[in-house]
């Protein structure tokens, strides 16, 4: 058996103890004091192999980086692994959904999402510090607070930390029961349109008023003509609102959208459409606010050497690997769109995110620590 896979096997336990104290440890977005339990705790569980630095973030709580003390041979830059520490469960989830450890699986609020992946990435480089493997390269984590709600304060960070790096390990969850990684994401945007019509009496004055209801759902009926599956773009209108009283014409009305594009070209060439929009009504208003607030991560020739790298690892330790594409963002789509070889999905196999079957399979800690090991060896 693989040593790195070995030493996973027999810390099994020890793995399990950890991922149980980050779980029940609370992390909501919106919660700054709690995050910052979790970092404070995320610290002290590594302070005997790494070194932190914090950064402030305001409404946030703290980001951090940890660089490991590992010997190593001599090179100009590092291995990043990025991650997050805030959850999309509000404080007070674990009475209702409290960590568990049954049917062959962990279960608890962020487990999958995706606390299990740092626990991984820790042990792995413990396993290289405890068998004396010198890695080629420096290794960081960045751990930030905010994934979840967008990565407002964050990017900037993850951003800065990627340009000094030559590869980044994004530790989210892998994709289907097969943890499948990741070699692309789709870009993330948001639109807001928002519609000014002109009140009046639904039975008096019908004729005076301007709906901005009508108006946003003729605008709407041709928003989602701008999807293309065959390109992988989607547009999606995920909120509406509108008017006062069901017998008052609608003087106000907003349509909240979600787009995904598959190539940053394709979230130019929509936008333009977005900011083409015109009103149906002349005496309606359309305003649009919004647009691509993940740039989409494609699979370059870069992306792809990286996978076929963490393939040739995994095979030598028996794994069989495969990659995907998906929909969702995540950091690693800031880190790729600056050229840096990205590779996503390295974290907990299992399922449930932000969902309350939530969980991951025990029998996938011990392989997908010792792969992260040695893709941290290896590059």
């Amino acid at each position: 058996m693989h040593p790195y896979l070995r030493y996973a096997i027999d810390r099994k336990a020890e793995i399990i103890d950890l991922i149980r104290r980050f779980v029940e440890c609370e992390s909501p977005s919106d919660s700054p004091a709690d995050v910052n339990r979790f970092v404070d705790l995320l610290t002290e569980s590594t302070s005997d192999i790494a070194a932190a630095k914090t950064f402030k973030a305001a409404a946030f709580g703290k980001h951090v980086r940890l660089d490991f003390k590992l010997p190593r041979r001599p090179k100009q830059n590092r291995i990043l692994g990025v991650a997050h520490s805030d959850t999309v469960w509000p404080l007070g989830t674990l009475k209702t959904m409290p960590f568990r450890n049954e049917k062959g699986r962990l279960w608890g609020p962020g487990v999958y999402d995706l606390k299990a992946g740092i626990v991984f990435f820790l042990y792995a480089v413990r396993c290289l510090r405890d068998l004396d493997v010198a890695p080629g390269r420096k290794i960081s984590l960045l751990v930030v607070s905010d994934e979840e709600v967008g990565s407002k304060s964050s990017r900037p960070i993850t951003e800065a930390e990627a340009k000094q790096s030559d590869y980044v390990l994004v530790l989210e969850p892998g994709t289907g029961m097969e943890g499948k990684l990741k070699t692309a994401r789709k870009g993330v945007g948001a639109y807001t349109i928002s519609i000014e019509g002109k009140a009046a009496h639904a039975g008096v004055d019908f004729a005076k008023g301007a709906s901005a209801i009508v108006e946003a759902a003729r605008q709407i009926e041709k928003i989602v003509g701008f999807t293309n599956l065959q390109r992988g773009t989607t547009v999606n209108p995920g909120i509406i609102s509108g008017g006062t009283r069901r017998n008052v014409i609608a003087a106000e009305a907003c349509v909240a959208v979600d787009v995904r594009v598959s190539r940053l070209k394709d979230a130019e060439t929509l936008d333009k459409k977005f900011r083409a929009l015109r009103p149906f009504d002349k005496r309606c208003k359309v305003h649009v606010e919004g647009g691509l607030n993940r740039p989409p991560m494609e699979r370059t020739k870069a992306i792809a050497g990286l996978f076929a790298k963490a393939k040739q690892i995994g095979a030598e330790m028996g794994m069989r690997l495969e990659e995907s594409s998906t929909g969702g963002g995540s950091d690693g789509n800031f880190t790729a769109a600056l050229g840096v070889p990205t590779l996503d999905g390295l974290g907990a196999v299992g399922e449930g995110a932000h969902a309350l079957n939530e969980s991951v399979l025990i029998d996938r800690i011990a392989d997908r620590t010792a792969l992260l090991a040695g893709l941290l060896a290896g590059l």
